[in-house]
Parts: C-alpha cells; sequence; structure tokens
C-alpha cells in the first residue's frame, strides 16, 4: 500500500564519495521512515530529488558514477575517472517511474556517441495491487550481445512469473541486481549499450569475476561434473541448479531458449550423468532445511492469512452425472472436445448469472461500514496447478470475465487461452483479477469432497468431488444399475450470503446439469451440433436365479422352520411394539400386565425351533447366534427398567436408527458409585426447589416440572 514517500535528509552533497551500503538519504512513508543505502561504491554526480519532495516509488533520486567506470558518460569517455561533467551517471539500483518504455532511455540517461544508446532494463508494472517482484534469475550473461526482444532475466511477482525482454539489440554491459533480490516497478534492472560489437560471452573491462547468473557461477568450480555444465555451457541459472542438484546430464542436449540456452523444460527426461556434486545433494534424512515463501508461492500464503478473517460455511450437494455424462459423450461422438469441467464450470457461470446472482456479490467496507458490491456479472476463476520452470508448483486462479454471458464456443475459446496461458507461464496481472466467483477441480485424483478457503473479495468458491459409484459399489455398480455421483461443496463468505441462498445455488446448478433451461440445447447449438436423444438412467445387468420351492424333504424348503423364522419376526416386532407393557417400571414391585403376543408359547416358538433360526436374518442389534440366544437379550433391553415407544415413528429411517441404539445399547453408560450420588443430589434439589415454588407462592400460577423432574440431570 506504500506508494509515495518524502525526503527528510540527504547525508551527502553533489561531489562527494561515497561507498556502497553507505546512507544516501532519509525517506519518509505513512508506514515508517527508512534510511536508503547506497547501490555502489563512487561519486554522486546528480541528486534529483530535494528535501522535502515528495517521491514516488521507483522513482531515480540521485545517480552515481561509479568506480569501475563501465558504463559511458555523455562525452564518449569510459567514466573511469571524473570527467567535470555534472550530468555523468553510472546505472544505479534506482527506478524510473511507473509506465516507462522500458525500449527508451528516462530523461538523464547517457549515450556513447560511439556505442549507441545506453538502454535501461526496467521492471515492469505488473498490474494492479503488485508493488514487487522478486528476480528468479539471469538469463542472459554479462557482456553477452543480445538481440531486440530476447529475453534477459525473469521475475516472479506474487501474481505470476515473467521473462523480461531486452529493450535493443546490443551488449548488457551491466546486471545491476542478483537473483532473490526484491524489485518495484519501474526499477532499472541493469543496461544494453545498444548497437555495441562486443561478441556475446565478453566481459566488461576490468572484471575478472563469472557473469552473474552465468553456469560457471551456477557450476562446480565452472569445471566438468555429475550434470556435464562446464563455464561455456549456455544455460539458465536454474536449470544449471537442477542439472547438478539432481545429477542430470546435459551432454547433448539442445535447448530451446534464445541463442539453444537449455531451460528447466529441457531437462524432462534427460538421463541422470551421476550422483549430485559435494554440497549439492538431497538432505540427509536428519538434516533440516528452511526455505523462504517469495512470489507466488509467499502470495498464496499471505492469501491463505488473509482468508482467516472470511467467515465462511459450507453447503454440500451430491448429484448423478448420468446426464452431464451422456451429453459428453454426444459432443465427443460428434468431435466436439469439451470435457467435465467445461461443462460444470459453464453451468455455475449461467446459474449466477441467470437465477442466483447473489452468490457472486462481495464483501467491502466502505467509509467505514460494511457494504455488499454486486459486480453486475460473473467473473468466473478457474483453479489450475502449474509447474513453474524451476520445478516447483503453485496455484494460479485465472479468471473469464462474465463467463455467464458467453456463448458456449465463446466459454470454451476463454478457458482454453487462460489455461494455455498458464502452463505457459504466460499469465498477466490482469488475468488474475476480479474473480467473483471461482471454481476447484480436486476430483480430479480422486478427491470425494473439498472445502477449499474462499479468498478475501469473493463471494462463492465451488469445489467438484471425483466422478464414480457411490463408495463401495465400484465393483458392482454396473450390474446392479447404480448412476455414477459426484459431491459438489459450495463455500460462501456468511456476511452476504445465506445457507439456504448456498443451497439453493446448488440444487440451480445440478439442474442446469440434469439438462433443465435448455442447458444443453444451447451448447450443442452453440457448437453448430444437433443434440441426440436424452441420456438414461442404466439398468440392472444381474438376474437372480430361479428357485423351486417344494413342501416336505428331497432338497426343498423346510415349511416348518419357514413359520417359525416368521413367528421369530412376529415376536421381535411384539418387543418393539408392546415390551413397554412388560418393562418393570414400578419401584414398588408390581407387576407389570404385559402382552400375550411376548410369550413364544403363544406363536408356537419350541427352544428347538428357535436354536435353528439365525438371528442375523431377523435384524436384531443385540448379541447371540440364534433367535434363542438373543430373545433373552431383547426381552431385556425392552422389557427392563426402561420403557421404549418408537414403533409409530412415520420415518423408516429414523426407526431403524432408534432400534439400532436401543437395541446395541449404545446409549447406555454404566454409572459409577459417585456419578449416582451426583445424580441423587440433582434429583433432591430439583425436587425441593418444586416443594418451595408450590409452598412459597400458593394460589399462583406457575410452571410445574411434576413428572420431569429427570430432565434437568439428563439436560446437564
Amino acid at each position: 500500500s506504500v506508494t509515495e514517500g518524502t525526503i527528510l535528509e540527504w547525508h551527502v552533497q553533489e561531489g562527494g564519495t561515497i561507498a556502497v551500503d553507505d546512507i544516501l538519504v532519509e525517506i519518509s512513508t505513512d508506514k515508517v521512515d527508512a534510511e536508503m543505502p547506497s547501490p555502489a561504491s563512487g561519486k554522486v554526480v546528480e541528486i534529483l530529488a530535494k528535501e522535502g519532495e515528495d517521491v514516488q516509488v521507483g522513482q531515480v533520486l540521485a545517480r552515481i558514477s561509479t568506480e569501475e567506470g563501465a558504463v559511458a558518460t555523455g562525452d564518449g569517455s569510459a567514466g573511469g575517472e571524473d570527467s567535470g561533467d555534472s550530468e555523468a551517471s553510472a546505472p544505479q539500483v534506482a527506478t524510473t517511474g511507473e509506465g516507462s518504455d522500458p525500449a527508451v532511455p528516462h530523461e538523464g540517461a547517457k549515450t556513447d556517441s560511439d556505442a549507441g544508446e545506453l538502454l535501461e532494463i526496467i521492471a515492469p508494472s505488473g498490474g494492479e495491487s503488485v508493488t514487487e517482484a522478486t528476480v528468479l534469475g539471469w538469463i542472459a550473461e554479462q557482456g553477452a550481445t543480445v538481440a531486440d526482444g530476447e529475453p534477459l532475466l525473469e521475475v516472479s511477482t506474487d501474481k505470476v512469473d515473467m521473462e523480461l525482454p531486452s529493450p535493443g539489440a546490443g551488449v548488457l554491459v551491466d546486471l545491476l541486481v542478483a537473483e532473490g533480490d526484491t524489485v518495484v516497478p519501474g526499477q532499472v534492472l541493469g543496461h544494453v549499450q545498444a548497437g555495441a560489437g562486443a561478441s556475446a560471452g565478453t566481459k566488461p573491462a576490468g572484471s575478472d569475476a563469472p557473469p552473474v547468473g552465468s553456469a560457471a557461477e551456477a557450476g562446480s568450480n565452472g569445471s566438468g561434473n555429475g550434470s556435464g555444465i562446464t563455464a561455456d555451457t549456455r544455460i539458465s541459472p536454474i536449470a544449471a541448479r537442477k542439472a547438478e542438484a539432481e545429477g542430470i546430464s546435459i551432454a547433448g542436449l539442445t535447448g530451446s531458449g534464445a541463442g539453444g540456452r537449455i531451460m528447466v523444460a529441457d531437462l524432462d527426461g534427460a538421463p541422470a550423468g551421476g550422483s549430485a556434486p559435494a554440497g549439492s545433494s538431497a538432505p540427509a534424512a536428519s538434516e533440516t532445511k528452511s526455505t523462504a515463501l517469495r512470489g507466488g508461492a509467499g502470495a498464496l500464503a499471505r492469501y491463505m492469512d488473509e482468508s482467516l478473517t472470511v467467515p465462511t460455511a459450507t453447503s454440500f450437494r451430491t448429484i448423478t452425472v448420468t446426464q452431464m455424462a451422456g451429453r459428453r459423450e454426444q459432443l465427443k461422438a460428434a468431435g466436439k472436445k469439451a470435457s467435465f469441467t467445461h461443462l460444470i464450470a459453464y453451468a455455475i457461470a449461467r446459474a449466477a448469472t441467470e437465477v442466483m446472482p447473489v452468490m457472486a456479490y462481495r464483501y467491502e467496507v466502505i467509509d467505514g461500514k460494511p457494504t455488499r458490491h454486486d459486480d453486475g456479472q460473473v467473473n468466473l476463476g478457474i483453479a489450475v496447478d502449474v509447474e513453474k520452470r524451476d520445478g516447483s508448483r503453485t496455484l494460479m486462479v485465472p479468471v473469464i470475465r462474465d463467463a455467464g454471458r458467453l456463448s458456449f464456443q465463446g466459454f470454451l475459446d476463454a478457458f482454453a487461452d487462460l489455461i494455455t496461458k498458464a502452463r505457459d507461464n504466460k499469465l498477466s496481472a490482469d488475468d488474475l483479477q476480479g474473480g467473483n466467483v471461482s471454481l476447484t477441480n480436486p476430483g480430479g485424483i480422486g478427491t470425494i469432497a473439498s472445502v477449499p478457503r474462499l479468498m478475501s473479495g469473493q463471494g462463492t468458491i465451488i469445489a467438484t468431488g471425483s466422478i464414480a459409484y457411490p463408495v463401495g459399489l465400484a465393483n458392482v455398480g454396473k450390474e446392479l444399475g447404480v448412476e455414477k455421483v459426484m459431491t459438489m461443496t459450495s463455500t460462501y463468505d456468511h456476511r452476504i450470503i445465506q445457507g439456504a441462498e448456498s443451497g439453493r445455488f446448488l440444487q440451480t446448478v445440478e439442474a442446469y446439469l440434469q439438462g433443465e433451461h435448455e442447458f444443453y440445447e444451447g451448447i450443442f447449438k452453440d457448437l453448430g451440433v444437433a443434440i441426440g436423444p436424452k441420456p438414461t438412467a442404466p439398468k440392472p445387468t444381474l438376474q437372480a436365479p430361479a428357485q423351486t420351492f417344494t413342501a416336505g424333504g428331497g432338497g426343498g424348503i423346510d415349511l416348518e422352520l419357514l413359520q417359525a423364522v416368521q413367528a421369530g419376526t412376529a415376536i421381535i416386532k411384539a418387543h418393539r411394539t408392546h415390551g413397554h407393557l412388560a418393562a418393570r417400571l414400578d419401584p414398588l414391585g408390581t407387576e407389570p400386565k404385559g402382552d400375550p403376543s411376548l410369550s413364544p408359547d403363544a406363536l408356537n416358538l419350541t427352544p428347538e425351533l428357535m436354536s435353528r433360526i439365525p438371528s442375523k436374518v431377523l435384524r436384531v442389534h443385540v448379541d447371540g447366534e440364534s433367535l434363542s440366544e438373543s430373545l433373552p437379550k431383547l426381552r431385556d433391553v425392552y422389557c427392563g427398567t426402561l420403557a421404549y415407544e418408537v414403533e409409530h415413528i412415520s420415518s423408516h429411517r429414523q426407526r431403524t436408527w432408534l432400534r439400532e441404539q436401543i437395541e446395541s445399547g449404545t446409549h447406555r453408560t454404566q454409572l459409577s458409585d459417585a456419578d449416582k450420588v451426583r445424580l441423587l443430589d440433582r434429583l433432591i434439589a430439583v425436587d425441593a426447589f418444586e416443594r418451595f415454588m408450590h409452598k412459597a407462592y400458593l394460589g399462583q400460577k406457575q410452571f410445574s416440572i411434576e413428572g420431569l423432574d429427570m430432565t434437568v440431570p439428563m439436560i446437564d
């Protein structure tokens, strides 16, 4: 958020000498007062901003003539000694302001009448909210001859990685920043001497060190090693480090970079050249390693922290995919490529645009007041897992603008363009701005359901799970005629979107995917394809084996046993329905009246027959292998000191759940003696309070808990 500052005090004067890292000037911003160190040793030849003057981020504040004098001065001299020209300057780690054309030197930049203009390599503006970038590495070496537009270095912002091209043809004479440095938009990163005739790979006079970012610097002593990298190898610094760390041999590799330069992507599939050199091998299991998160990874960490301030909730919905899968196959047969992600994303965009625009609302604080902001369109972000050039992975979310009003063909084109840019690391900051609804698809790697983080500034993020048979039916789903399903989740900002709205949104998206709102008719029309018949749900292919039932023996069914099983089912039902009539609930010991249906004798069930009936066919949840073992335990449950009446409940799901809880005893907890004493004390207190109320407020209307005493400790 810091965009400007004020010059407080200069610590040097024009004509004065200064050493590297000596304090040049103090600057005050709305966040902090900071001292700016000198980027080089030399003579201060020009101060461009006066004390008390407001300056912008990236603005050039002063110029220093360096001691080495590698940069030409205005009169064509080498510039090693002070020529007396107060306009002489050397390039600094200073900036010329946003919007500068990197191909044209700023006002005050000097030219060499013999060698041509000194062109500045300027860090570009990364778009809205981008205030800094990290240098990933130099692609070209100092002293190398470069062509106009040839990539010189790579930088990473919190939005995107990019290559910076040469502002003109000439020789790269200065590298003012090194790998890992943080730079700001408009900062001068280096210089190209336009029209200079130095040969590629040469160094400036007086420089004995290897060029910054060269293979010699990245390699091991500039000599051969397991990867075969030497000082003469044309390879990017990142690729050199990866090759040496992983022992990849570059022998015979042809680079895809400018001038045959080997890039990280060229190392894929290259053979190993031996073990990695000493000092660059992978850390041992007992070692620890810390790596600072920079660029996109650092930004993602910050976004995750910011997302913690968003109060979210999540809705789940599982849908069948028969219609979507069938329509996709019809498109495929017609020669049109459309993935499940394309169809789902388009349905989300259409649903949020046409039916549920609330899902694209954004929360903002304006003038200190919470505000709901409506963009008037759905800007759909698509989460993309991207492999960066250094081999690491990051998450990019490019945005399709007004996605719900695009034709399906237009949507496919926009989708493909953004995904291609993401894969090729060519996304601009503008491609990543303004999303208000996002889609992530972890189902592609088998995730059933996901609750992703909602980024600040968005209304909703939709996650889709894997498309598969319900769990446990993968091997028999087709034979049983089971439909494949997919789980969608909607994670939303609960300050502006309510749960009912999120649930209805998922319902609406499902309606689109099931073919309502003429969803598929519009898609097929946009693609110029005739729509086929409506897909139908699969039918089971299993056939039940035919059986012949005969009375008596000879391999037939034992009718007596069948009758016993029917009687066993009846006595189980009787205990569940009328068992409370035989429950021992009277503390004075009065015998309950019971019910005849609870007796095995009334159903002609003998111990022998009950021992032949497996308990599992009766679907009881008490222990026991046969009815003769299970029935006494069932009687203890329903006719003991607790009584249950649940069979009148109309919901079958609730009844079966209650039966399982009651009969398995999972709800029963054996109380300790101390717990029993505490329970008794609580009941006495409840009873005493009830008696007090009756005596203290005679004749008054009052709430009574007579008969409900036990609910108080139950609630406790």
